[in-house]
């Protein structure tokens, strides 16, 4: 039996070297493929700040915050800045346990996040 990740992303330009990852659904170790996919698409050489849009998060584990810590040793390798936007309490509170909000920039939405890219 093949894992299946329930994990949908969409990549999307915000601004003039700002690009959003969408994630809907999940992200486990099974959501690899598809982040590592769209970080690809969304790190281009004109990006700057990746961002992360986590406001239609609905699961996270372990597994999903190691990815994370991936995503960000390769930001920090291209000079690139990863933001976070949309989590929910829970899901914040997990961030700043595990240290992750202070490597990921945390934002209450994309606006805040945009403005504090430039």
């Amino acid at each position: 039996m093949s894992m299946t990740s329930k994990t949908d992303v969409r990549v999307r330009p915000a601004k003039a070297g700002i690009c959003v990852i969408e994630v809907r659904g999940e992200i486990t170790a099974a959501s690899e493929k598809p982040l590592m996919e769209a970080y690809g698409q969304a790190a281009t050489a004109q990006t700057v700040t990746v961002m992360l849009d986590f406001g239609n998060l609905e699961y996270m584990n372990s597994g999903g915050i190691g990815l994370l810590v991936t995503l960000l040793v390769r930001a920090n390798r291209q000079k690139q800045r990863l933001f976070a936007f949309g989590l929910n309490d829970h899901y914040r509170q997990i961030f700043e346990l595990t240290r992750l909000d202070e490597a990921i920039a945390i934002y209450p939405d994309e606006q805040a996040a945009v403005a504090a890219a430039h």
